[in-house]
């Protein structure tokens, strides 16, 4: 895995004097317009559950992008946690338990849409099979497959965490349904839902896309859809199999996988993917961070929360 991950990262350092700055530049605009179109679906689903208060998008677009620069440094998803305290602040009234459930809403059209991209890479006969998945490099989960089939180890995990997950909602469901049905009520009526959140989400896939398609050109592979299309399809399942965190290793061993058959050098697709992955990275802890200094004067996270609640009055009977 380490020598994977340093080869890729060498074969970046090698091809940066190559790299096109003006699509580079532009994939980057494009990224930073694709996280605004991301809060603003947020912030949207925010403002039906709370219609008595004032929920002004710039703070929520701080606290969306603080998440993400925070999860892009940090594991374990602590940017979701800074994401949640923020918008709490920035909307007078709310509970956690309703902003928690407000990122669900968020969740319908990502997972369609990656549905749609991963069943198109899959008729392209392009992705590895369950067998070449743990002969790739940079794949260390071959213990969880035998011959095809999931190991009972793996199958113990994911049932004990299933029941797990299951009891805990069962034992609080009644006394958090009433916060939880508050975050979907963009529902009513449907047609709001698909005005001021699906419209905003599309737009964020068009520019994740776009963003995708000016990278390709920096580093002078083909830009064509079905070029583009390949490389979110191993993104999305590079996230979904955690063999690594942030997927790294994972997805460029996936990526040179995929375009074995286009004629495109291996260290130029490493680069490629790890200097995409690089800049989206140092974007977002850049922006993320300013977000942060700017909502709450310091970028000392922990100290703030601490202050909050040492401050926050006792919770009533």
């Amino acid at each position: 895995m380490v020598d994977a991950i340093r080869q890729a990262t060498e074969s970046f350092w090698d091809f940066l004097s190559e790299i096109a700055v003006l699509p580079l530049l532009a994939a980057i605009g494009c990224h930073l317009l694709k996280l605004a179109c991301t809060s603003r679906a947020w912030r949207n689903v925010l403002a039906a559950a709370y219609p008595e208060s004032r929920v002004p998008w710039r703070p929520i677009a701080a606290a969306y992008v603080s998440g993400v620069g925070v999860n892009a440094i940090i594991p374990a998803r602590a940017g979701d946690a800074v994401r949640v305290f923020l918008a709490h602040r920035a909307v007078p009234g709310s509970s956690y338990t309703t902003i928690v459930s407000s990122t669900v809403v968020l969740t319908f059209v990502d997972m369609a849409l990656a549905l749609v991209v991963f069943a198109w890479a899959l008729t392209q006969g392009v992705l590895p099979s369950l067998d070449a998945l743990s002969a790739l490099p940079s794949f260390e989960y071959g213990w969880a497959f035998e011959d095809g089939v999931i190991h009972p180890g793996a199958l113990l995990l994911i049932l004990g965490v299933s029941a797990g997950g299951a009891w805990l909602l069962h034992h609080f469901w009644y006394r958090l349904r009433a916060r939880v049905a508050q975050a979907f009520a963009v529902f009513d009526p449907p047609h709001r839902y698909a005005r001021t959140v699906v419209t905003w989400q599309l737009a964020d896939w068009a520019l994740r896309l776009t963003t995708i398609w000016f990278f390709l050109g920096a580093f002078g592979i083909p830009q064509s859809v079905g070029n583009v299309l390949l490389v979110q399809a191993t993104m999305s399942l590079a996230t979904l199999v955690p063999a690594t965190p942030g997927g790294i290793g994972t997805e460029q061993a996936l990526l040179v996988y995929a375009f074995r058959d286009i004629g495109v050098a291996r260290s130029t697709l490493l680069a490629f993917s790890v200097g995409m992955k690089i800049t989206l990275t140092v974007v977002n802890v850049v922006i993320g961070f300013t977000a942060i200094f700017l909502t709450l004067g310091t970028v000392r996270f922990r100290r703030v929360v601490q202050a909050h609640d040492a401050e926050a009055p006792p919770p009533t009977a």
